[in-house]
């Protein structure tokens, strides 16, 4: 086996003063100050409802036996099933999954969906798995943490390199105890339930979130100068929907490096090349740069679509921009927020920015549980209005209360679930 597969995160979270759990409960802190949030209530909304730590046993098509570690972390469920992805990566442990099911709950509060928070996640590298070897990993997870899961418990999605096949295998092996059950998951192939437009939602989401920000800045997305960093699901849906809309994309940053074009990169040329190299540095149609120089270049829009924790102090302080949009999650430190807003970049905070994926999640599971599906146009009309009003009603409590977006998003969402949570006489 090699290392990487069940290796853990290599950077130094000691030369962090938080944990990714802890930062996000130091936002919630801020929320729950100036909502005057009983301390009770505060401990309830700041910790998980259930944590599960299941172990996997891999067997390997060299007649190997790999121990893996996967986690399913439930935070809040007073407004709904509890909802969120599945990660697969080297770098996942218990307190970033927590982390990342705290930011669900408040990212479906803040869209106002009928949904909790919940995330799930596998350590291992499933670059390094043969297709046998990912289904067999995949079903025995799905098995693992069964007891959880249910339409109306506990619904999945993909995340970081999971995708609709993965949530396939997930809704087959549930099927096979429970009977057919395709609102069990999100985010599955057309053809066995999904919706159409969930694969691209999360960077469309983005998009309109963009045009929303633009406009209250004073900024024309047609001829702006956007940075992306990442090249997935997200990030690559989001250039595709800014590039259409007149928007420059200079700059584009992968695992493996980046490229850079001040006239602006051709989206569906990169889409092409990487269909057939392993990075995007090698781009004929920009220049090489160093990835760890994305966020120096001169620009009017940043968007951070790849792994958490990447706007240290020390980026935020170089950074050149007006708008910093956060397709990824959690990817700003706290220290690094505050420099960017004293220095007057508007953040739009990760749980706005990029809740189109769990709205277009919600919309499929809608489907599933009817029997009914919509026409892509209608999906779209549907994500915009939601995107946009949910952005409006940020943007509102940010003027009121004269917070930044984040602040004031984190208000919106912790009141929707403190008013849940004291209806249902919790």
């Amino acid at each position: 086996m090699p290392d990487m597969l069940t290796a853990r995160k290599t950077f130094a979270k000691a030369a962090h003063k938080q944990t990714p759990f802890e930062e996000v409960n130091w936002h919630l802190a801020k929320a729950f100050e100036r909502l005057n949030i009983p301390p009770v209530y505060r401990d309830v909304m700041s910790n998980c409802y259930r944590e599960l730590k299941v172990q996997i046993m891999l067997h390997r098509d060299n007649g190997d036996v790999a121990e893996l570690v996967g986690y399913r972390i439930q935070h809040n469920g007073v407004r709904g099933p509890y909802k969120g992805g599945v990660r697969f990566h080297p770098s996942v442990d218990l307190d970033e999954i927590r982390a990342l099911a705290s930011l669900m709950t408040w990212k479906t509060a803040i869209v106002n969906i009928p949904f909790g928070g919940a995330k799930g996640g596998l350590c291992c590298d499933p670059k390094q798995l043969s297709e046998r070897e990912l289904q067999n990993l995949t079903r025995a997870y799905t098995r693992k943490i069964d007891m959880c899961l249910g339409p109306y418990r506990d619904i999945p999605a993909p995340d970081m390199n999971t995708n609709a096949k993965i949530m396939a295998w997930m809704m087959d092996e549930y099927g096979r105890r429970h009977g057919f059950s395709p609102a069990v998951v999100t985010g599955k192939p057309v053809e066995l339930g999904g919706s159409k437009g969930r694969e691209h939602a999360t960077g469309l989401g983005v998009f309109y979130v963009a045009q929303e920000v633009a406009k209250n800045c004073g900024l024309k997305l047609d001829g702006a100068r956007v940075v992306v960093q990442g090249f997935g699901n997200v990030g690559a849906w989001t250039c595709h929907f800014l590039s259409k809309a007149g928007a420059k994309i200079i700059a584009i940053a992968d695992a493996l490096g980046a490229t850079y074009n001040s006239k602006g990169l051709n989206i569906d040329e990169l889409k092409v090349h990487m269909r057939n190299h392993a990075g995007i540095s090698d781009f004929q149609g920009g220049e090489s740069i160093a990835g760890g120089k994305i966020f120096e270049i001169p620009c009017d829009i940043v968007v951070p679509a790849a792994l958490e924790d990447v706007i240290t102090p020390e980026v935020a302080r170089k950074m050149d921009c007006k708008i910093v949009l956060e397709g990824a999650n959690n990817p700003t430190l706290p220290e690094g927020d505050e420099i960017l807003r004293e220095r007057g970049i508007v953040i739009v905070p990760d749980i706005l920015a990029n809740a189109g994926g769990v709205t277009a999640s919600y919309f499929e599971w809608t489907q599933n549980l009817t029997q009914f599906f919509w026409e892509e146009s209608e999906v779209h009309a549907k994500l915009e209005k939601i995107m946009k009003r949910a952005y409006q009603e940020v943007s509102d409590i940010s003027t009121k209360e004269k917070v930044d977006l984040r602040q004031a998003a984190f208000m919106l969402g912790v009141k929707r679930v403190y008013d849940a949570t004291l209806l249902r006489g919790v």
